[in-house]
């Protein structure tokens, strides 16, 4: 037993048994364990910590230090979309998206397309005349049909607008993508596409417009008026191309980033943790990947249904044409034909590369894995990564109606050349006014043929009436 004489708490000499007070002995011997835990931070508290990502408002000069990586790389499309009034999104703060009806961009959205409806309405008063010439009417009206298929775009505003929210979500998801990358690697997602959208949204607009101006100056008669709709509504179609480039195009390059730092990490023997989490992350790349093709489902079925139209009307208009040889009114065909192929086949071929990244070369990294060196952890966690790039589909599919990828563009072109054929051979089968004319001028009619073709349809007429007699009578015996 030692005694503690120098203590303040206890003036007097108490004996301590084993060196600790009485009062101390009372009390349960159970170990204090502090845990290193971060307070709860106010929501505008930026930390000074190392780790964290400072967001900055100077994209264009330093992009990878942004703390939105994924909206600001893609800012300059968006903004496109939300100054024609389709894309009410509403941004509070730096990664927080919303959509809300009662809101100032709402407001502003409904007010241009009612202002755009307003104004096409009007328009329809002065309908718009097609060059008229010595073809035939059929090939005539379809022309003049196309016309009116260029303001079906005017459908799929209210269409984004219900999908906005959706999109949202999806600007959302990619912001908890990058912290969770930024945990697992230690830098920040290195994703640089900030110019090749600033061309898209300066490039486009001036394609779309020199395109309805050369349709304008060879096929139709407008006024200038007439063209400010057509305008607004192709740099909506071709707008809406560049914006889904851009979001398949951020998958296949974070997939390829994601592969290779997995791949790097594999060189190194670490925990099997590591490769859980990469595995985690992955499911997250590959979810958004499906989240995108419903995000946008609607929207670019519509898309992809208005461009099969548009090719199919403006190659028939072409090739109704090649008996006679091409003209001036054939450019603005041949121009709005290719610019539609080419849209829809970046729609196709791009959703099919984002897939192709995604799942297939993550599979190619982890089949050429050498698990000899590695722990039976490790060995399990890989197996299992493998297994989920199988279980879980990554291809961008339009609400389950279809997949976008290759094969789509292939089973649209082979449609297309049914309808094709269809109305070529409708074509031929009506004879033009003027060979009818000819054909009647030629064939004078005369008394007795008129009075033999009467003889013969009462005839025919008589003998129907019997036959049917007939029948009847052989029936009820």
């Amino acid at each position: 037993m030692s005694l503690f004489k120098s203590n303040t708490l206890y003036p007097k000499t108490v004996s301590i048994p084993n060196g600790f007070a009485t009062q101390i002995a009372d009390k349960p011997k159970n170990k204090i364990i502090f845990l290193d835990v971060t307070p709860p931070q106010p929501p505008h508290f930026i930390s000074a910590s190392s780790n964290s990502i400072v967001p900055i408002h100077d994209n264009l000069i330093a992009p990878q230090i942004n703390k939105d990586i994924i909206y600001e790389n893609i800012k300059p499309v968006f903004t496109v979309l939300r100054v024609m009034g389709v894309l009410p999104l509403t941004r509070p703060s730096p990664g927080m998206n919303h959509f809300q009806i009662a809101s100032p961009s709402m407001l502003y959205s409904i007010i241009c397309y009612i202002c755009l409806v307003g104004y096409v309405l009007y328009l329809s008063l002065n309908k718009v005349q097609i060059l008229r010439t010595a073809e035939g009417k059929f090939e005539e009206a379809v022309i003049e049909y196309l016309f009116t298929v260029y303001l079906f775009p005017m459908l799929v505003v209210p269409i984004i607008w219900y999908e906005t929210r959706k999109i949202a979500g999806i600007l959302n998801g990619w912001v908890d993508f990058e912290i969770c990358y930024k945990k697992l690697s230690g830098r920040i997602l290195p994703v640089k596409l900030y110019r090749k959208a600033l061309a898209i949204a300066v490039i486009i607009p001036i394609l779309s417009t020199s395109s309805v101006i050369i349709t304008h100056m060879t096929m139709v008669h407008f006024k200038l008026m007439q063209i400010l709709p057509y305008i607004f509504l192709e740099i909506l179609t071709y707008i809406l191309g560049g914006y889904w480039y851009l979001l398949c195009e951020i998958l296949s390059v974070c997939a390829s980033i994601l592969a290779e730092d997995f791949q790097q990490a594999l060189r190194h023997v670490g925990p099997a943790g590591k490769v859980a989490e990469y595995r985690a992350l992955w499911l997250r790349l590959s979810k958004l990947a499906r989240d995108t093709g419903i995000a946008n489902c609607y929207t670019f079925t519509f898309v992809n249904l208005y461009l099969f139209l548009i090719i199919t009307l403006s190659i028939y208009g072409l090739l109704s044409q090649i008996s006679e040889g091409f003209g001036t009114k054939d450019i603005g065909l041949a121009v709005t034909a290719c610019c539609s192929i080419f849209l829809l086949f970046f729609i196709c071929d791009e959703a099919h590369y984002a897939s192709h990244n995604v799942r297939t070369n993550f599979q190619k990294k982890l089949l050429m894995v050498e698990l000899s060196w590695m722990n039976t952890d490790a060995q399990t966690e890989v197996n299992m990564f493998l297994r989920a790039t199988e279980m879980n589909p990554s291809q961008i599919s339009l609400g389950g109606f279809f997949d976008v990828n290759r094969h789509l563009f292939k089973s649209l072109l082979a449609t297309m050349v049914t309808y094709l054929v269809v109305l070529l051979q409708f074509q031929i089968s009506i004879p033009d006014d003027n060979q009818r004319q000819m054909e009647t001028d030629d064939v004078p009619i005369s008394a007795n043929d008129t009075f033999v073709a009467e003889t013969t349809k009462m005839t025919t007429t008589l003998a129907t009436t019997i036959l049917t007699t007939l029948a009847k009578r052989k029936k009820k015996h």
